[in-house]
């Protein structure tokens, strides 16, 4: 966790209720806080813990080297963790239900050629807002299609890097955690699996999880899934094409299926085609896209993508031309990765809102101690004077910039091409707007 004041109190709680026998069990807390008050408050939650019983260990570092990867790697070279078979790993804000141990440990204790287990997300703040629900709507076909349909025909398929359980002796065979890109998750499964290891995902087991409501928390969150991905293409294509572990078929599932269309070409044609491609055609008469390309095979994919989420089927039109817009960003960002940019190695923490209301942890009732949180009225750090938020900042310039361009497209085709894409362009453009003038996700909290 890093800085998790939100919501540290229900994901330490959750932890500690996880049904297993205590003496085989150990909580180990990583804390990466670099608010002072915030660290004062995780470690006097899990002193509450531990004066109840359970086996929990506080564990800091001096620096934050490796993000996420670094406090993995530092946190399994610890002396008690020697005697441990298995690591169950929760990132801050999820929450799991009492028996997620119960039912997925015996995987990984029957089948040994099985290092990961992994578990589904629950998402409490699904419907928060219309952002919210076009992540349940992308996140629900991940799991449904790409993850079970991987795990059902023993295929590859990535580690979320939470909500999963390991054995530990397949991560050190692996090598480890690495820290080489922002997916460190990513990273160690596919080493993993050119072991020939396998995986496996249970989706009746879900943890309850939280989404960002913000655009600003999103755009970053997709910033590291996009860049990442691509800069560990690049990096372990080689690796990947020498290994004499693993079979080719399934080399060119990991490096076709897996790398190169689901997070490279995905985000590249979505963009190019319906951003650029169609837009751009209606200044070209000699050029007809014929109406099979423009309606019916993109209108039969969206369908079976929205079919993870039949709940949200009536918003599919308006998630299509949002995740439109998002391949803006996610080309942006896998070209970040492949060409090694600035900004590769960017590691923003998901800022979590939290909510008592909506995450209802699963040790309710059992908080007999009563806590005194440190006094927060005098701050620590003398406040800093608010500075002028300049326009670029403010907005997202480069989806008003494609959006404006789009809509121009559109009233050429009217005045004009009379191609009659003008409707698609229209609704496209909009939807660019929306996003760019940030009409979209919660409002972010005051900083003030």
């Amino acid at each position: 966790m890093y800085n998790e004041r939100e919501v540290y109190k229900v994901s330490i709680g959750a932890a500690c209720a996880l049904e297993w026998p205590s003496d085989r069990m150990v909580i180990q807390v990583l804390d990466d806080s670099t608010d002072p008050v915030v660290k004062d408050l995780v470690k006097i939650e899990c002193q509450r813990w531990k004066s109840k019983g359970v086996n929990i260990r506080y564990e800091v570092r001096q620096n934050r080297k490796g993000y996420k990867a670094g406090a993995l790697k530092e946190g399994l070279m610890r002396d008690y963790v020697r005697e441990c078979e298995f690591i169950a790993m929760f990132d801050a804000d999820f929450q799991p239900e009492s028996d997620f141990l119960l039912r997925t440990i015996p995987f990984l204790v029957h089948n040994p050629d099985i290092a990961l287990v992994q578990a589904r997300w629950k998402f409490v703040n699904s419907d928060e807002c219309l952002l919210t629900r076009f992540q349940e709507m992308s996140l629900d076909y991940h799991f449904k299609f790409e993850q079970e349909a991987g795990s059902i025909v023993y295929s590859f398929f990535g580690f979320n890097g939470t909500a999963g359980v390991w054995r530990i002796s397949a991560i050190n065979d692996a090598g480890g955690w690495k820290e080489r890109t922002t997916v460190e998750d990513m990273d160690l499964a596919v080493r993993t699996a050119l072991l020939g290891l396998k995986f496996v995902y249970v989706g009746a087991v879900k943890v309850k999880s939280e989404l960002p409501s913000t655009f600003k928390a999103y755009r970053f969150q997709q910033h590291r899934w996009s860049c990442g991905p691509a800069n560990l293409f690049k990096k372990m294509l080689v690796e990947i094409l020498h290994n004499k572990k693993v079979s080719f078929w399934s080399k060119l599932h990991l490096l076709y299926d897996f790398f190169f269309v689901g997070k490279i070409t995905a985000h590249t044609v979505t963009f190019i085609y319906y951003c650029f491609a169609i837009p751009v055609s209606v200044f070209f008469p000699e050029i007809q896209i014929p109406l099979w390309g423009v309606v019916y095979v993109p209108t039969v994919i969206t369908l079976c993508k929205a079919l993870g989420s039949p709940s949200s089927f009536h918003l599919v039109i308006l998630w299509v031309l949002f995740e439109n817009v998002m391949s803006l960003h996610r080309i942006k960002a896998t070209i970040t990765g492949l060409l090694d940019a600035r900004r590769v190695n960017e590691w923003v923490v998901t800022e979590k809102l939290g909510d008592a209301n909506k995450t209802e942890p699963a040790m309710e009732g059992l908080d007999d101690v009563q806590v005194i949180d440190v006094d927060l009225t005098t701050p620590l750090v003398p406040k800093l004077e608010k500075r002028r938020t300049r326009l670029w900042d403010k907005y997202n310039c480069s989806e008003i910039f494609v959006g404006t361009c789009i809509i121009i497209c559109g009233c050429y085709d009217v005045l004009y091409a009379n191609k009659g894409y003008y409707i698609y362009l229209f609704i496209q453009g909009l939807a660019f707007l929306v996003v760019g003038f940030e009409y979209i996700g919660t409002c972010p909290p005051s900083t003030e």
